[in-house]
């Protein structure tokens, strides 16, 4: 048998011991919570400031008399 031979049998031995293990993740790795990135206080902030401004300008552009 070849070197090159030998090389490449090599390879496709790790290849297929490899496939053998696609799906089988370990069940300590997969998140089991529902946390959310940010905090219900940032998040609470965060709608006020936009249902705020929004509302701001509504009630900004009904006085001045509409689009102009």
């Amino acid at each position: 048998m070849t070197t090159s031979r030998r090389l490449a049998d090599r390879k496709v031995a790790k290849f297929q011991k490899n496939i053998t293990k696609r799906g089988a993740v370990p069940e300590t790795s997969v998140k089991k919570g529902y946390d959310y990135p940010v905090g219900p206080i940032v998040l609470g902030f965060f709608v006020f400031v936009v249902i705020g401004s929004s509302l701001f300008q509504i009630i900004r552009t009904a006085t001045s008399g509409g689009m102009a």
